[in-house]
């Protein structure tokens, strides 16, 4: 489905604080909507340090502002020792504001928090409402807690912000998966603005690098960004310590935001096992997993897209502090039979980890066990988009015509 969109513009925002989520789910969305609609432009304004890290499409590009990174407390902090957070968070705001002002897009879709970080797009909201540019909210499937997410919500305001600013919400999720405001008392006129249109699939490069995978079998190891993911990484090489008989080849990504002493460390104490390889980062994670026979994770939105995209067996040790967000998913994901999941206290186990490490590879993949299950967030938002574009150039050539 390849469409003109002469000179359309999509402006895209993703705060990211911790992780590489935001940033990967805006650039599959992007690469696939230049790829569906010719002559369109989109930029992504994006926190991540690593945003420049990763390839982008023509016609995709992103826009770097200062970053912040989040504690485990759930406190931020910049990330430049020598600038206080509120200077950061002003520079921030002001980047955003600017790049819409020069930008001028057609719709703006933002990722995850409504309001940015610490309210940092309200400002441009209100600036691109006023020029009637389309305001998208784009949700993950599982947000966090209810209780969480509604005490988080209440304290800024929120949920009335959303009815006020956005035109549409879409839902990067299924329907019957999971309803990412459940528990939260959502006022008519939001639940009426909401799509869910499907999980983002996600497909190999096209500009595959011969040799980049592993050869032969292996079990890919992630924790996607990395910040938080050390004690896993710990506890799949204390059940090969723990088990000689565990001798699948696994190849562990730690994460380029896993501090370097952590990082060292675990260097150090998988070195000692002829089964395992680390390597820090791969800006291809599509690539590895595709070759990988199964998958251990803690996941996130992106690695779970990933192991449904490329149908793999998959051992999930989800992060249960200080959000809830994994947990759930991997609970419901592991009751529909799509992948297996194991706690982390049970995975400090050694043993009980190192038995589920060696059947993993013969576990069923998620389309044998859920055969219904498709992933269609992609196409959708490409029809999505293509209504709202044929609405403004309507509208365009009606003010045109109007003035004629």
């Amino acid at each position: 489905m390849t469409q003109h969109a002469q000179d359309a513009r999509i402006l895209m925002y993703s705060h990211d604080t911790f992780g590489l989520g935001h940033l990967q789910r805006c650039r599959t969305i992007a690469h696939s909507l230049v790829e569906d609609f010719h002559g369109l432009q989109v930029l992504i304004i994006s926190g991540a340090t690593i945003a420049g890290a990763f390839d982008y499409r023509a016609r995709v590009d992103f826009v770097k502002i200062p970053s912040v990174i989040k504690l485990r407390n759930g406190e931020y902090t910049s990330l430049e020792k020598d600038i206080d957070l509120h200077e950061t968070l002003r520079m921030r705001q002001s980047i955003i504001r600017h790049t819409a002002e020069t930008f001028r897009p057609d719709i703006f879709i933002v990722d995850k928090e409504p309001l940015g970080l610490r309210g940092e797009i309200e400002d441009t909201l209100s600036y691109l409402k006023t020029r009637g540019t389309t305001l998208v909210l784009g949700l993950r499937e599982v947000m966090d807690a209810p209780h969480l997410l509604e005490a988080e919500w209440a304290r800024r305001d929120v949920m009335r912000k959303i009815g006020l600013f956005y035109d549409k919400v879409w839902v990067y999720g299924p329907p019957d998966f999971y309803d990412p405001l459940t528990g939260l008392d959502v006022p008519p006129a939001v639940r009426a603005k909401m799509k869910f249109v499907g999980f983002l699939q996600r497909s190999l490069p096209q500009n595959e690098l011969p040799g980049h995978r592993p050869e032969g079998d292996y079990i890919l190891v992630t924790t996607g960004g990395g910040g938080d993911g050390a004690e896993l990484i710990h506890d799949v090489i204390d059940a090969y310590q723990q088990d000689p008989q565990l001798q699948h080849r696994a190849l562990i990504v730690l994460g380029p935001y896993m501090p370097a002493r952590k990082r060292n460390k675990l260097r150090k104490k998988g070195a000692k096992i002829p089964y395992i390889k680390i390597i820090d980062f791969d800006n291809r994670m599509e690539e590895l997993i595709a070759g990988a026979k199964a998958v251990v994770a803690m996941g996130g939105y992106n690695t779970y897209c990933e192991i449904l995209s490329f149908d793999k067996p998959a051992l999930i040790v989800p992060r249960v502090e200080p959000r809830e967000e994994q947990l759930i998913r991997a609970r419901r994901a592991a009751e529909l039979g799509l992948i297996e999941m194991l706690l982390p206290e049970k995975a400090e186990d050694s043993q009980r980890f190192a038995d589920a490490l060696e059947v993993l590879p013969d576990r069923p993949r998620p389309s044998q066990s859920n055969p219904h299950l498709t992933l269609e967030g992609l196409p959708h938002i490409s029809e999505i988009v293509a209504e709202l574009l044929d609405r403004r150039a309507g509208l365009h050539l009606s003010v045109i015509e109007g003035m004629s």
